[in-house]
């Protein structure tokens, strides 16, 4: 291990509230980057509902506040994620006093950048207590008080993994929403949401099939791709938009396609995840020599195969950079934890639109 390069914890709880990932990696929160093991840890159906109750409830508040309702879930949220990490050491044969800190990104509630807030439960100093581990929580806040959109912000962390990649690179990101990192020749960072990636395929297959997603993009290659319903969709002054920017999963809707066969449906919204991002590649200062893919979206080979006809460069899964792609969000959380240990910064005016580089997170200690 590198002179400054330590032992440290990620977490992360998406807005899918699967569950929760936690990896552990040694890192010196710049080029050195070593992922030493990754655990997925699933939410009870009871818990799920418990932090979706927490979400409807914060979206009716005018600025973030306490109440029973949200203490109880924040309560449940930290005994799950002390869980997870006493899971992910075990699982790694490392005693949790070698880790030097955790990066706790919480549970997102409410996201308004517009009126100067962002809100992520979880209780960072109760978990450092816990722990006995100093704790980095509270990511986003900072970047929002100065104006910035408080996301994306792995940019920098997908900048570490490229290292020694060939330049200029972008790493896409595909969950229910896309976002896009660009990596220029002398490492600048340009990063913005370019559609919904798989979201709106997901509420395709739910209604016309009952299936949460379409596993391996199986179903859409049997149907085929209305290209009318494609223009329409397309058809969107947001695409236009200069970066940074970012957007909300329920921004976009699978209207436009009702009526088509279901098959046909979910080949014409794979197609338009695709389409926006060749759209997005508009924005960026030259092309990227190729694509990689982290996210959901990686096991959709219909998606995987559109996106390289509908941009004209290689696309490849993250795992061609010897990474596992499930785990690079928690990954990332662990860096920018370091990093924010450090005061180096982990938003930038390209990829949140803030006016200089900034650090983030609020570190708890035990």
């Amino acid at each position: 291990m590198g002179s400054d390069a330590m032992l440290a914890i990620g977490l992360m709880s998406g807005t899918s509230l699967d569950g929760i990932d936690a990896a552990l990696i040694e890192t010196d929160g710049e080029g050195h980057v070593r992922p030493i093991a990754f655990r997925s840890e699933p939410y009870s159906q009871q818990a799920r509902q418990q932090l979706q109750e927490a979400t409807a409830l914060a979206l009716t508040y005018e600025k973030p506040r306490l109440s029973p309702e949200i203490a109880a879930a924040t309560e449940m949220l930290n005994r799950r994620h002390l869980l997870a990490i006493h899971q992910l050491v075990a699982t790694a044969g490392i005693p949790l006093d070698h880790v030097k800190v955790v990066g706790f990104h919480g549970q997102t509630v409410a996201h308004r950048p517009m009126q100067g807030w962002t809100w992520q439960i979880g209780d960072g100093p109760a978990l450092a207590a816990a722990l006995n581990v100093p704790v980095v929580a509270d990511f986003r806040s900072a970047d929002v008080a100065a104006g910035g959109q408080g996301a994306p912000l792995l940019p920098v962390y997908h900048r570490a993994l490229a290292s020694g990649a060939q330049l200029p690179l972008a790493v896409l990101n595909l969950g229910g929403v896309g976002n896009i990192t660009f990596i220029g020749r002398d490492g600048e960072l340009i990063a913005f949401d370019t559609g919904p990636a798989n979201g709106l395929v997901d509420d395709w297959m739910a209604a016309e099939t009952g299936k949460t997603f379409d596993e391996g993009g199986a179903f859409a290659a049997t149907g085929e791709v209305h290209r009318q319903v494609l223009a329409a969709m397309l058809d969107n002054p947001w695409f236009d938009l200069a970066p940074p920017k970012s957007l909300d999963r329920a921004d976009f809707t699978m209207a436009p396609a009702r009526g088509l066969l279901p098959a046909d449906g979910a080949a014409t919204l794979t197609a338009f995840t695709a389409a926006t991002v060749a759209l997005a590649l508009h924005h960026l200062p030259e092309r990227p020599v190729r694509m990689i893919v982290a996210g959901g979206g990686r096991h959709n080979a219909t998606m995987m195969a559109m996106l390289a006809d509908a941009c004209e460069i290689p696309v490849e899964p993250i795992e061609a950079l010897g990474q596992n792609g499930d785990a690079t969000e928690a990954e990332g959380f662990a860096y920018m934890a370091v990093r924010s240990l450090k005061g180096l910064p982990i938003s930038f005016p390209g990829t949140t639109g803030i006016a200089q580089p900034l650090t983030g997170g609020r570190l708890c200690l035990p």
